[in-house]
């Protein structure tokens, strides 16, 4: 099996991200052969090659996790949760603190705002609580106000809880959820992109919120400011084809105006747990023995439109429930018996992009080459800084000194 090291060191490359990390080790077939063709490809922001981490570097990070009980999931393992898996920018290394069996088992998340009322804390934990007696995981982001509640909620009844972190598994986050850190990892489970010793900033967040919203079922809004980081997570639940459940609250409340906002859109209502079991999708069967390391995904929803029984929200449904591995690049694809230069695809690529996001797949079938070669170009453009994707398997033209995606 190809070592956690090689999958580390590619994952912590700069400007390789979880996109980026999949492209390759399907262009290349491992992590190992990934890493040998850094060198030889462009990179952005003038650097003349792309440089990873030393072998010492990420050896040292590897041993400084098992040293405090951790462990490393990589794309490549069986045992890497399938519902994350599904999600088409999947990280491709997680640190897991405590039982990462539950990472696995059936799950919703539970999310809202920081500064919360006293009736949504409330509110979060009685939800929490009902949710681990109905035997689902609990899920949330260990922040303050119903991030915290909805752990104890669901610790209150013994029942299992996931903490998605956005720093590194030794840094707990703010640091009145130390105890609370602590026992998340003695009776669930922590989980995180980071490295150890990374005190998390405003950048990580999203990262987190995309592992909240890729590991359940579906996920409960409960308060949310507009244009809050809780939104964001709501938006990646409906990208990722999850059920999102929202609980209304009062207009006079501006902790409630965004999650009130999602309720137009098409979240379902929720004011306890009875309106959220018969609306999630069945559970999916236990994961394949070899699982896909590239599923396929529906297009996303569009933008601001959440609407309960949609086509697209139907099929992203579906892609919960299996994955098909896309196909491996073919050795030389030709068109009308001619080869395909790899500048004929770049430039055809190009012409098509623009400031406004595409799917990956509109893209593909306006290009009219094959999904691999196709692939192999953005790979490369977004490595040299030309192009960013963006969740919900989309693509758009980089911005100048950009980031990316």
């Amino acid at each position: 099996m190809t070592s956690l090291a090689a999958c580390l060191r590619l994952a912590r490359t700069d400007s390789v991200g979880p996109r980026t990390w999949r492209r390759l080790v399907e262009r290349y077939q491992t992590p190992e052969a990934a890493l040998d063709a850094l060198p030889h490809l462009p990179a952005r922001n003038g650097r003349t090659q792309l440089i990873p981490p030393s072998p010492a570097h990420i050896e040292a990070e590897i041993d400084a996790t098992l040293k405090i009980g951790g462990q490393f999931l990589t794309l490549l393992d069986a045992t890497y949760p399938p519902l994350l898996r599904a999600c088409p920018d999947a990280p491709p290394v997680i640190s897991v603190l405590g039982d990462a069996s539950c990472l696995s088992q059936p799950g919703v998340g539970l999310v809202g705002a920081r500064n919360a009322s006293a009736h949504g804390v409330r509110l979060a934990e009685s939800l929490a609580t009902e949710l681990a007696e109905a035997g689902l995981v609990v899920i949330s982001g260990l922040a303050r106000g119903i991030d915290r509640a909805a752990h104890m909620g669901a610790l209150h009844r013994h029942g299992l809880t996931i903490a998605a972190i956005a720093g590194g598994l030794d840094c707990p986050y703010p640091r009145e959820n130390a105890a609370l850190h602590a026992e998340i990892a003695e009776k669930g489970v922590l989980v995180t992109e980071a490295p150890l010793g990374t005190t998390p900033t405003a950048r990580h967040f999203p990262r987190r919120n995309r592992l909240i919203a890729g590991l359940g079922l579906g996920c409960v809004v409960v308060e949310a400011a507009p244009h809050s980081g809780t939104l964001i997570t709501a938006r990646l639940v409906v990208d990722y084809g999850r059920e999102l459940f929202a609980v209304p609250g009062s207009p006079l409340d501006s902790r409630c105006r965004g999650s009130n906002n999602l309720l137009r859109q098409g979240a379902i209502l929720t004011e306890s747990v009875a309106d959220i079991l018969p609306n999630l999708p069945a559970i999916p069967a236990c994961p394949e023995k070899n699982p896909p390391l590239f599923p396929t995904q529906p297009g996303p929803v569009q933008e601001g439109s959440v609407k309960k029984g949609s086509t697209a929200q139907k099929q992203n449904k579906s892609a919960v429930q299996s994955a098909f591995s896309l196909p491996l690049p073919a050795p030389a694809e030709r068109s009308g018996g001619a080869p395909v230069s790899p500048e004929n695809v770049r430039e055809k690529v190009l012409d098509l992009l623009s400031f406004t996001p595409i799917p990956v797949d509109d893209l593909v079938r306006h290009c009219q080459f094959s999904a691999s070669t196709v692939l192999t170009v953005l790979t490369e453009l977004e490595l040299s800084g030309c192009v960013d994707s963006l969740p919900g398997g989309r693509i758009v033209l980089a911005a100048p000194h950009g980031k990316d995606g």
